[in-house]
């Protein structure tokens, strides 16, 4: 699809055809990054997006254990000091 730069004060914009905002998802708000020389419009991503969902389908942490080994040591004993 081709569209033509319109001029926005001193920038250029483009309008975006309602079908491909829907189709791409797009919102209110973009992320605009430069790969090369494209310019790639994306939804915005909210941090963290989808990870309450990941840990649902990792299950229950009943069996998770400690990975590390909280005993003293003797750096811990004689070496360390505040």
């Amino acid at each position: 699809m081709r569209t033509q730069l319109i001029r926005i004060g001193n920038s250029r914009g483009i309008r975006i055809p309602k079908p491909l905002i829907d189709e791409c998802g797009l919102g209110n708000s973009v992320e605009l990054r430069v790969i090369g020389q494209r310019i790639v419009i994306s939804p915005e991503r909210v941090p963290r997006q989808g990870w309450a969902e990941a840990f649902r389908k990792a299950g229950p942490a009943k069996n998770d254990e400690l990975l590390l080994d909280l005993t003293d040591n003797d750096f811990d004993r004689e070496d360390w000091r505040w």
